[in-house]
């Protein structure tokens, strides 16, 4: 099996780096924020967090990929790079400490697909970060050198279960909102932690299964290696495991084939 030590060291080297700036302009008055063609907002922290990622990755791994939300893809190869600046982008404008980076490192596997090998959730607002790599486990703590190893609950009937979602929106646009309403009444308990927040929570095993119909590889790559290696899984509506599609299911295991059913009445 591969050595992601030195992967994973470098991740945090980059979130550290984005958390820098992200920080610094949380809650700035000055804080530019534009709409994109897809009519979600940006703002220069994104973009300077992400040239700022690219920039180190340009120096540390010149021969891997990066691909990310605000610049797109450059490089190709077996490595690839996957960076999303501020997950929460419309909390992070409105001064809502429920935001974070997220980046993984992909590596193409026996079925051509890329699946993520490492991967790390930063949240500095929040004072928290995860990471995870292959084989190696997942952890939350504030650095290498400080973490406690994490785990997915043993919850294993859904009116025991506790479902975090973002919003109803996107579940009734895609025609499923009958059966994601009938999967939150058939669980114990139902929040909107949204974004980042519900897959690290799961991985923590404070939720049990967290789900989304809407979204990108940078939105999924990193939490579903956590995720994964926290004991969990992670999957597409269509239950293929990993990021490759638009749409994320991901549960502690247990919970999981029941939670795709329901999705799929």
């Amino acid at each position: 099996m591969a050595d992601y030590h030195d992967d994973l060291r470098l991740a945090h080297v980059l979130a550290d780096s984005a958390d820098s700036i992200t920080m610094e302009r949380f809650k700035a008055l000055d804080l530019k924020v534009e709409t994109k063609p897809d009519l979600t907002p940006v703002s220069d922290a994104d973009k300077a967090a992400e040239e700022l990622v690219r920039s180190v990755l340009q120096r540390a791994r010149p021969r891997d990929a990066v691909l990310g939300e605000e610049f797109g893809l450059q490089g190709s190869g077996p490595r690839r790079w996957v960076v999303d600046p501020i997950d929460g982008t419309k909390n992070y404008v409105r001064g809502v400490p429920v935001w974070a980076t997220l980046i993984s490192l992909l590596e193409v596997g026996p079925d051509g697909e890329q699946h993520p090998v490492v991967g790390i959730v930063s949240a500095p607002a929040l004072h928290r970060r995860w990471w995870a790599a292959k084989g190696l486990g997942a952890y939350a703590g504030r650095s290498l050198a400080k973490a406690s190893r994490i785990h997915v609950s043993s919850v294993s009937r859904l009116e025991d279960a506790s479902l975090s979602y973002s919003s109803l929106t996107g579940w009734e646009e895609r025609a499923r909102l009958d059966a994601f309403l009938d999967l939150s009444r058939s669980c114990w308990r139902t929040r909107a932690y949204g974004d980042f927040w519900s897959y690290m929570m799961l991985a923590e095993g404070a939720v049990d299964i967290a789900a989304e119909p809407e979204l990108s590889l940078w939105d999924m790559a990193a939490p579903c290696i956590v995720v994964q290696e926290a004991g969990g899984r992670f999957t597409g509506l269509d239950g293929i495991d990993g990021p490759n599609g638009a749409d994320a299911v991901a549960s502690n295991g247990l919970l999981h084939e029941e939670t795709l059913r329901k999705l799929s009445l």
